[in-house]
């Protein structure tokens, strides 16, 4: 059985970097969008187990998805992974709902362990 992960940022590298650093679980099966809207249309009609997302995005930005996912208790586990390091916005995604907030570019051992810590690897 597979894992469904989605990885939400508007930038086709960033989402290249953390699809690498997943790809090592042979089980997952990957989704990707652009905007924060795609993130939404692929939640809405898919499972997903793991989101990661991006807070600086076009149409529909991270915390709208948060928001969203909250207010339509869509479930699924959310990293946010962002260049915005403020501890203002590390705890309005927390209060969102999100399990961490990881800093860009992403390192493997922090994406690995934060997975590990709740369960998901």
């Amino acid at each position: 059985m597979t894992f469904p992960v989605l990885i939400c940022d508007d930038s086709m590298v960033a989402r290249k970097q953390v699809l690498r650093v997943l790809k090592q679980y042979s089980d997952f099966e990957f989704y990707q969008a652009s905007n924060g809207q795609e993130a939404l249309d692929i939640l809405r009609k898919q499972e997903i187990g793991l989101l990661c997302l991006d807070l600086t995005m076009p149409v529909i930005d991270g915390i709208g998805v948060l928001e969203a996912i909250k207010a339509e208790k869509i479930e699924c586990f959310t990293v946010v992974i962002s260049a915005d390091i403020q501890d203002k916005m590390k705890q309005k995604v927390n209060d969102l709902g999100a399990l961490n907030f990881l800093e860009k570019p992403v390192k493997v051992e922090t994406l690995n362990s934060t997975l590990h810590k709740f369960g998901i690897r």
